[in-house]
């Protein structure tokens, strides 16, 4: 018979791995790590945004080129930037990770725009969505759609046309 002391560290240990799915938020392309992608809940008639960390792990440079998402009409990779005191917005064709350095999606730079939800997106919600990279090839996420106010940001992209709320800047590093 188990001893107490093993049979707790074995519940212990069933416990965390049987969490660890549903806590690990990240997922792997190549050498491509996506880290925790996650989306506000929609307004009516409102887009909203995905954000995520990359972390090429790669010698060389790659490129997010696409996303895509049955969950939205249309998606599309965008940045936020500033010039003169004027916050402004651009669709991207592309977003360059560097060789071993990591590139954070986030509120006020580099983001996905997602346009016309099929469904209204509430807190809690998972979202499938499709990345393609030049390199690292494609890979299917999750969004995690997190209330409005999150610790990820105060940015508020439910008015699209006129960008306010607290912007950062882009952040690609390289290791």
């Amino acid at each position: 018979m188990l001893s107490k002391t093993l049979l707790s560290a074995a519940l212990v240990g069933f416990a965390f791995l049987s969490a660890a799915p549903t806590m690990a938020h990240d997922y792997k392309a190549g050498a491509m790590v996506i880290d925790h992608p996650w989306a506000r809940p929609t307004l009516p008639n409102r887009p909203t945004a995905g954000y995520f960390g990359l972390d090429n792990t790669a010698g060389e440079a790659d490129r997010l080129i696409s996303a895509s998402s049955p969950a939205f009409g249309r998606v599309e990779l965008h940045r936020t930037t500033e010039k003169d005191g004027v916050m402004s917005m651009e669709a991207q064709d592309a977003v360059d990770i560097p060789a071993g350095g990591t590139l954070s999606l986030e509120p006020g730079g580099y983001h996905i725009m997602l346009f016309d939800a099929v469904e209204p997106l509430a807190e809690g919600d998972r979202v499938p969505m499709e990345l393609v990279f030049e390199k690292a090839g494609s890979v299917t996420v999750e969004l995690a759609v997190e209330k409005r106010g999150a610790a990820h940001g105060e940015a508020d992209h439910s008015n699209h046309g006129g960008h306010s709320g607290n912007h950062g800047q882009d952040k690609a590093t390289t290791n």
